[in-house]
């Protein structure tokens, strides 16, 4: 295994459990007295938080795996930035159980989801930081990569930067919208990958 396959792999383990712990966040109602639907119907934050989330990590993580699959050598800068995002992902399990428990609680409401999208914006500001320093010389990118082509795509990551902060503000609004945006920007990311120019499409 060379040296991007051992971060990955690492990667994976951290990814894999933190996406696991999120329906852990998903209790089993008490006794109902019978009415065990309606229990379960109350339950509608749980269900939507879990959702998003996967959704979230989960294409964070195909967007990790996009990006080290044109990976071929790590130096000290990009394992520390790679940490950093972890240490992200690993915690999202709480700010997600945080909506879960708060979404339908007033102004407590628009606290937790203001702290899921500052969750959101810590993500999207590592996430860039490391495609701009892979972008940077490309010396760690394998020989498919058009260096020059891959630094034009650094404004992809620059809508990140943006659009998420706005989701700061909107959660002062309503914190069911904001987790509905969230939502959405994992699926418009679902459907537009990170941009890995090679230079035989070039």
């Amino acid at each position: 295994m060379n040296e991007s396959g051992r971060v990955e792999a690492f990667s994976d383990g951290v990814f894999a459990i933190a996406i696991t712990l999120l329906v852990l966040e998903i209790k089993v109602p008490p006794h109902a007295d019978g009415n065990l639907w309606s229990a379960l119907g109350r339950m509608w934050p749980s269900y939507a938080a879990y959702a998003v989330t996967f959704l979230v990590i989960g294409i964070m993580w195909v967007n990790h795996h996009t990006v080290f699959g044109f990976i071929a050598h790590v130096d000290r800068a990009l394992l520390f930035l790679n940490l950093l995002l972890l240490m992200g992902v690993a915690a999202l399990p709480w700010p997600a159980a945080l909506m879960a428990e708060y979404l339908r609680s007033g102004h407590a409401s628009h606290a937790a989801a203001a702290v899921y999208s500052g969750f959101m914006v810590a993500h999207a500001l590592t996430f860039q930081a490391v495609w701009w320093h892979l972008t940077k010389t490309g010396h760690l990118f394998d020989s498919r990569v058009d260096v020059a082509a891959a630094r034009a795509t650094r404004w992809r990551f620059a809508v990140g930067t943006v659009v998420y902060p706005i989701t700061v503000g909107l959660a002062f609004v309503s914190a069911p919208l904001t987790l509905a945006v969230h939502g959405l920007l994992a699926v418009y990311y679902a459907f537009n990958q990170v941009p890995v120019p090679t230079r035989a499409a070039a």
